[in-house]
């Protein structure tokens, strides 16, 4: 139960996130802005965590700071994003209540990009935007700042995964008819599984009983 309203809580506050731009955008476009951020702020997390323990291995090993903290390998070996030390969440957050903070996110995406071929044409670069307001902005970023997207070790959940299924089923709703273009409820996405994959009860299968009544005769 304690598990469920934690859940609850941070869905609850990434859709509070939302609202701060509701009045600003349609919902098609700012479903961008905010899915942007969530996945920025998820790999600057995961990043970060590695970061915190390779600097750790630094000062207990006696090695020179950066040697291995700053090493892409370190990351990449582990399948951890690289993050540029200028597209970190951190440096953004330092900047949220600039009036360029649209453009740094901008630049921080396609430096992220650069530095990771998998993402290559990927990441949504929609924050120079001239109709989205940058002191809701700001406040965005710092919603979105204070949830922890990565699970602890001994959780294995995968909270990324649940914050995209929430986002795009409440901008389905957002956007109404259109909203099946790109989400598909769960049930649905089971019901058809369900169909063409049974694993139990009887089948009705009106091809198979033909062929048994024919060969019967």
């Amino acid at each position: 139960m304690a598990k469920n309203k934690k859940e609850d809580n941070i869905k609850d506050q990434l859709w509070k996130a939302c609202d701060k731009l509701r009045n600003n955008m349609d919902p098609a476009e700012y479903k961008y802005v905010v899915l942007g951020l969530v996945f920025l702020k998820y790999i600057s997390d995961k990043f970060e965590a590695k970061n915190k323990q390779l600097i750790k291995e630094e000062s207990e090993g006696g090695y020179e700071k950066g040697e291995i903290s700053e090493d892409r390998d370190e990351y990449i070996a582990e399948n951890i994003f690289w993050v540029p030390a200028t597209a970190r969440w951190s440096e953004i957050v330092k900047q949220a209540k600039t009036p360029e903070i649209g453009k740094i996110i901008d630049d921080a995406m396609f430096e992220i990009e650069k530095e990771n071929e998998t993402l290559k044409n990927v990441l949504y670069k929609v924050f120079s935007n001239p109709n989205l307001d940058k002191g809701k902005l700001g406040e965005l970023i710092d919603i979105i700042g204070n949830i922890n997207l990565v699970a602890k070790e001994d959780e294995k959940e995968d909270i990324l995964g649940q914050v995209y299924e929430f986002f795009l089923g409440k901008f389905a709703n957002s956007e109404g008819k259109n909203g099946g273009q790109f989400y598909t409820p769960k049930s649905i996405v089971k019901t058809i599984v369900a169909c063409l994959e049974p694993t139990k009860g009887r089948v009705y299968d009106p091809a198979l009983w033909k062929r048994w009544y024919v060969c019967s005769i």
